[in-house]
């Protein structure tokens, strides 16, 4: 699948990640010089603390992940911001790209991400503004994925990176893959993981 556009940034990372981290666009990302997802200004401090939290395991425009993938909602270069219709129109690049990593944990970057992923990624629904101040680095339970929502980047003050960090470390020590054993209903001894 390629989209429309003469200029767009597709994901990167470990196609089997764990986790799954989701931009706006790369016009608020970066990545639009690069190639590669988050390598802005604000790509870079959120990169800093994926590091330190153990899911990049380098920093820089070409990063080393940990089970992780990076992409956007909206893969197109934008000339200016994107329209709800160019959104809608980007939507099946997103959802495809989605269900093909099939992470256990989503992690939206921003409103914009947030937003759409809790309301079309989880039976929660949210029918208020996203307070993003609230919901850095919180677990929300959905059905089918873990959402920690990311407060942008270039708004981050001082203790946002060590409570995203702190957040992300104390979720990787406990069983954050949802999965279900079906191996009980099948012949043998063998587990038979199901998401």
């Amino acid at each position: 699948m390629r989209p429309s556009c003469d200029r767009f940034v597709p994901g990167y990372g470990d196609a089997n990640a764990d986790f799954h981290v989701i931009g706006d666009h790369p016009g608020i990302h970066g990545g639009a010089e690069t190639g590669v997802p988050f390598t802005n200004e604000a790509g870079k401090r959120l990169q800093a603390a994926l590091v330190d939290a153990g899911l990049l395991g380098t920093t820089g425009d070409e990063p080393t992940v940990n089970s992780t993938f990076v992409s956007y909602l909206h893969m197109c270069v934008p000339d200016g911001t994107p329209t709800a219709a160019d959104y809608t129109d980007m939507e099946r690049f997103f959802d495809a790209e989605l269900r093909a990593i099939a992470a256990h944990v989503l992690l939206p970057v921003g409103a914009v991400a947030t937003d759409h992923v809790l309301n079309n990624y989880t039976s929660v629904g949210w029918k208020t503004d996203i307070d993003m101040e609230a919901l850095h680095g919180q677990e929300i339970r959905g059905s089918g994925f873990l959402v920690v929502p990311i407060k942008d980047p270039l708004e981050w003050d001082d203790d946002d990176h060590d409570e995203l960090v702190a957040g992300l470390t104390t979720l990787q020590s406990t069983d954050f893959r949802r999965e279900s054993d079906l191996g009980r209903f099948i012949p043998g001894d063998d587990p038979y993981l199901v998401r």
